[in-house]
């Protein structure tokens, strides 16, 4: 069964450094709490706010050993007014036999404001 994690992240500043740390972190919660491995990941999508372009998050993932074949995407978030600024957002396709209830979505930092019903 194909199935969707979801997960964002925010970050103080438009920084390189800060941007992959905030990511790199967002997937190991995602890669931990899922169990994911990556044989088993179709493609992750990113995306960031307008405010942030001082790097691809794509990039953190390919500090993660294992990863390298991956198919990776990044864009930019539609511009909503009053939306959560500087924020960054995953989607991971993946295979799993997990029923869609037991996914493990993941939002930290100011982004638990998105989706609170999601986080415990």
């Amino acid at each position: 069964m194909l199935r969707g994690i979801r997960g964002a992240t925010t970050v103080a500043n438009n920084d390189k450094e800060e941007i992959l740390q905030a990511t790199e972190e967002l997937l190991h919660q995602v890669i931990e709490q899922n169990n994911v491995i990556p044989e088993h990941v179709a493609s992750i999508q990113f995306t960031m706010t307008n405010d942030l372009n001082a790097v691809f998050p794509a990039e953190a993932v390919r500090a993660l050993k294992g990863w390298m074949h991956v198919p990776l995407l990044c864009s930019s978030e539609i511009a909503v007014e009053g939306a959560l600024p500087l924020c960054i957002r995953v989607l991971m396709t993946v295979n799993t036999e997990v029923n869609q209830n037991e996914i493990q979505h993941v939002y930290l930092e100011k982004a638990i404001a998105l989706r609170p019903d999601l986080v415990s």
